[in-house]
Formats: C-alpha cells, structure tokens, sequence
C-alpha cells in the first residue's frame, strides 16, 4: 500500500509542486491554479494509501497467517480495513484544520503590519468560515472514531481513559495521574459515569477495563491519556476560536487588531494538536497487530 501511495500519489504530487513554487512567473495563471489543486489532490492520495495502510496495522483484515507471515486473502477488505474510514477522515480533517489556521496566522499578519491588505482581509475570512465548519466537525468525526476503536481496540480506549476495572461505569477522568503500577489514577478529577455516557451512551454503560487482562498485554497509558487531553483541550479551543470568529464576522470587526492578533498563537495550536493526534494514532499499533496475529494463529 505505501508502494501504491508513491506510485499514485507521491510522483504526482513532488512533479506539480515543483511547478507551482518554480513556475510562478513561467506560465499563465490558470496552469498555476491547476498545479496547485493537482498537488492537493495528490495529497490527499497519499493519505489515503498511508492511513489505510497505518489502520490496517491497527484493525487488521482480510488476510491470513500461514508459518507466521501474513498472506493477503481480500485486497478490498485490506484496504478497507474496520478502522480506516474513521482514521481517514480525522486525519484529513486535521490537516485542513491546520491548513486552515495557518492562512488564519499569514493574513493576520499581513494585516497586523499593514501590508497586502486585501489578501489579508481575504485570507482571514476564508479562515474563519472555514473553521466554524470543520472545526466542531471534527468534534463528531472524533466521537464516532472512538465508538469504532472501542468495537476494535478497547484496551487502547481503556489505555486513553485510564479506566482500571471494567465491572463498573467509567468516569469521565479529567485530570490523573495514571499509576500503572498501583493500578489506579492519583490526584483524579473525575466526572462519575462521564466516560459511560460517551462511550456506551448509556448511564451505567461498561467497557473493557486495563485489569482484564494482564499487564504485560497492556498497552502503555501515560501517553495516549496525556496525548488524547491535550488534544482535546486544543480541538475545544479551536471551536471556539472559529465561532468567535463568526461572530466578530456577523459584528464587522473581524479584521481588527484583537483577533488578528492572536492568529500566531493559533498557527502554534493547530499544529500542537496535529503532532497529538499522530502520538495518539500511532502509540499502540504493534500490540494491536501482534494481539490479531497470535489469536489467529492460535
């Protein structure tokens, strides 16, 4: 799949970058456009084939082990593995966010030192209405991809909720530090069945706990129960950046000095939320694919 995602994508998009950075005073206007949505489209091929290879690590199918090596049976179930349609579309949407608070950050700059005014005022507003969508959708996408790791990987979810004994309803643990030695979480600041409820939906819902099974087969919690916080906390921001933007929008002020000038911290927070979500996505594969592999070699 990464060899497809070179050949489809990586060729595609490195050729047409080359030509919309180098070709700028080279070619008309229209072929400029056109490079840069060809180099976008190419990108999103290559997350296409990287993510669907990441998820298949993650929620294995559509193969077979045979003297301990996995032989390919469904090329379409492989590719389309559980996992993958969620992971695809909160990374995609992930990097638009960060897409979009970067143009966020250049055209409040542009404004805050008084040049390129028009492209500045341009940028902001194609910015903000662009993160009031994405922005709380990401929100729902996010939900639906933990109600799908909880089917798959629910240790990963017991790992990311510190969540110790699976015989009772989870709480929604705010802040903790997760002994894992001691089994259970120090200094907790918890909301009681808040984890239940989003992830059963269901007041007195169970889900797997860490202590079922043992823990050498655990995954690591410090990690992902930080990464995840962290994550979440930004992506709250970010909603609330963008609605505020809206609003100054709706207002006429939004292109004045208090909003623009905190575009730069904004750049900071998409791209802190980025590395968070890559920390939490990738932390736990190789337990996740030697847990399907010994069960069905068993």
């Amino acid at each position: 799949m990464i060899g497809y995602e070179v050949e489809a994508a990586f060729f595609l998009e490195a050729t047409f970058l080359g030509v919309l950075l180098f070709g700028w005073d080279r070619m008309p206007p229209w072929l400029h456009t056109l490079s840069a949505i060809v180099v976008a489209i190419g990108t999103l091929l290559s997350a296409f084939w990287i993510l669907s290879a990441n998820s298949w690590m993650q929620t294995p199918a559509g193969f077979e082990m045979r003297d301990g090596v996995a032989y390919p049976l469904d090329w379409l179930s492989i590719v389309f593995n559980p996992s993958f349609p969620y992971r695809l579309a909160h990374m995609v949407t992930a990097a638009y966010l960060t897409t979009t608070f970067v143009v966020l950050s250049v055209g409040a700059r542009y404004l805050l030192a008084g040049t390129h005014l028009e492209h500045g005022r341009t940028m902001v507003r194609m910015a903000v209405g662009l993160a009031a969508i994405l922005a709380p959708l990401q929100l729902f996408i996010g939900d639906q991809h933990g109600l799908n790791t909880l089917e798959h990987q629910p240790l990963k979810i017991a790992a990311i909720e510190a969540h110790w004994d699976g015989s009772s309803p989870g709480e929604l643990v705010l802040f903790a530090w997760p002994d894992e030695s001691a089994e259970t979480n120090r200094f907790a600041v918890t909301i009681p069945h808040g984890a239940s409820l989003l992830l059963t939906h269901s007041w007195d819902g169970l889900f797997t706990g860490l202590k079922s099974v043992p823990p050498s087969d655990r995954p690591p919690v410090l990690p992902p129960f930080y990464a995840f916080r962290i994550m979440v906390g930004i992506g709250v921001l970010m909603i609330l950046a963008a609605l505020t933007g809206v609003w100054l929008w709706w207002r006429g002020a939004l292109v004045r000095y208090p909003l623009v000038s905190l575009a730069g911290a904004a750049r900071l927070v998409a791209g802190l939320r980025r590395g968070d979500l890559r920390l939490d996505r990738h932390r736990d594969w190789p337990p996740a694919l030697g847990r399907s592999w010994s069960s069905e070699d068993s």
